[in-house]
Parts: C-alpha cells; sequence; structure tokens
C-alpha cells in the first residue's frame, strides 16, 4: 500500500489488531480494520520489511492472547423508516415482523468506514439481505439505521447514503470533541432495542 503502509490478510481483523497492538513495530501510527484485512499505517520512511517481519512475529503469537472479552452496546431503535414499509411488502413480511427480525439479531462490528463513526455491522439476518438503493439519497439524517447486502449499520452524521432506511435511534455514534470520537470499535457486539419513542 504505497511506501508507508502495510495490507494483512486477517481472518479475524480485531483479534489481528489486537495482537498486533501488544507489540507494535516501529513507527506504526494506526491498525485500520477491513472485512478480512487490515491496513498498517506507518510513519513515512519506515522501513516496510522490520515492520512487515514484526507484524509477522506478533500474529505467530496471537494464540497466546486471550481475546478482549467484546462489549455489548445498545441502541434503542424506533422503527419508522421511510423504507421500513415498502421493502417488508417486497419480503412478504408486516413492517412489524421486519423489525423484530432486525432487533432479534447481535451483530459484531466488522469495520469502520465510508464516514467517521460508521460501523459495518455483521450478523443480518439472511432473509434482510438485500441491496442498496438504485439510487442513494442526498441526505440520510443522523442517527438512521439502516440495512444494505448483509450489514446492518447506524449513520452517524447526516450524509448522502444508499441503504435502506429502517429507524433511528438517539445515540450519539461520532463526537470529534471526545478523547474516544467513535461510540463503536471492531469487535464490539450491537444490540438494537425497540423503543415506542425516542
Amino acid at each position: 500500500m504505497g511506501d508507508s503502509a502495510l495490507r494483512i490478510a486477517a481472518t479475524l481483523p480485531a483479534l489481528a489488531r489486537a495482537a498486533i497492538l501488544a507489540d507494535p513495530p516501529d513507527g506504526l501510527l494506526d491498525l485500520v480494520c477491513g472485512h478480512h484485512t487490515l491496513a498498517a499505517i506507518l510513519t513515512p520512511g519506515s522501513d516496510l520489511a522490520d515492520a512487515s517481519a514484526a507484524i509477522a512475529d506478533a500474529l505467530a503469537r496471537a494464540h497466546l492472547l486471550a481475546p478482549p472479552a467484546p462489549r455489548t452496546i445498545e441502541f434503542p431503535v424506533l422503527y419508522d423508516g421511510p423504507d421500513l414499509a415498502p421493502l417488508a411488502a417486497s419480503l412478504n413480511l408486516a413492517p412489524a415482523t421486519l423489525a423484530d427480525l432486525h432487533a432479534a439479531a447481535t451483530y459484531t462490528v466488522r469495520f469502520m468506514g465510508f464516514a467517521p463513526g460508521f460501523a459495518y455491522l455483521e450478523g443480518l439476518p439472511v432473509p434482510l439481505h438485500v441491496p442498496r438503493l438504485d439510487s442513494p439519497r442526498p441526505r440520510v439524517p443522523a442517527g438512521s439505521v439502516a440495512i444494505a447486502g448483509p450489514y446492518s449499520g447506524i449513520y452517524p452524521a447526516e450524509s448522502p447514503g444508499g441503504w435502506r432506511l429502517l429507524g433511528r435511534t438517539s445515540r450519539t455514534l461520532f463526537d470529534p470533541l471526545s478523547t474516544s470520537p467513535t461510540l463503536l470499535q471492531p469487535g464490539d457486539r450491537v444490540r438494537f432495542i425497540p423503543t415506542p419513542a425516542l
């Protein structure tokens, strides 16, 4: 990945990230999780061969680490999104049944992306694996709970977006003034709790 980053294949990126951070190579600035990869961002001028060897050693010792206990974070959700009823109809479900199916799952933060604080949540029930909208909306409100493909997600800020909107939550996912700006991290568990009002 250029002259100051390495791409690392990893079946469980969050666990690989923890192993590398337990013994980081010189010059490591950040580790960014992907679906089955990590990007190790290094200071410009770092020796990539040395960093690669140090990362390989850390990953070889990963089995000695106890995996970090995942946090479970709950989000109250008002299931009133504009795509809930039409999507339910297309799936031959009642809107309430679709909402219950979405809320019954426990999700895992697979990786972060698209926008600061946006987590790709793995664990969406297979009947809800639906494509993105043909045309993205120019504005999706912050807190919108959505699905697309095999993922669920929550829009952390108002932005364009093509995912199907099922509802909304009042929790803040990204606060740039906080010491820990993003609420969710790779490996976290997420539960959606239906609520009649926010």
